[in-house]
């Protein structure tokens, strides 16, 4: 596979969970499970796999120091990954173009793009805000499977 809609299709398989790996100061490899999915980048539009991460979480203080990472995708024996530089959007990574508000809604389309459904997005969108949520955008350089 090397398409990114291949991918996307894949993702969506259960219900967006997925493995992420990052690289810890020490240059070992932390694994982390969490919710992710495609949509287009808020800024440049171009495809991004993304997921959200706890502020003060180790991925996101790994990212802030290298700024890379693999995902990967399966159901059953099927798996797909996606590996890329990363950039992070939220209240301690501030992106020029996107305000508090536009931050907002990111983490809700990311939620949704992942599979994430919520009966109340009021209540959704404080949680996010007071746990200093961070959008996680991959951009994918190279795509790869075992289809």
């Amino acid at each position: 596979m090397t398409d990114i809609g291949d991918f996307a299709r894949l993702i969506t398989g259960d219900h967006g969970l997925c493995v992420v790996s990052t690289l810890r100061p020490d240059n070992t490899i932390q694994a982390s499970v969490v919710n992710a999915g495609v949509l287009d980048h808020p800024l440049t539009g171009r495809p991004v796999v993304a997921f959200v991460a706890m502020g003060g979480s180790r991925k996101l203080a790994n990212l802030r120091i290298h700024p890379r990472a693999t995902v990967v995708a399966r159901v059953g024996w099927e798996w797909a990954a996606a590996e890329g530089p990363v950039e992070l959007v939220g209240p301690d990574d501030p992106v020029p173009g996107i305000d508090a508000e536009r931050l907002r809604l990111l983490l809700r389309e990311i939620f949704t793009a992942a599979g994430g459904t919520h009966d109340d997005f009021d209540t959704f969108d404080r949680v996010m805000a007071q746990e200093r949520r961070t959008a996680v955008l991959v951009t994918p350089e190279r795509l790869y499977s075992n289809a």
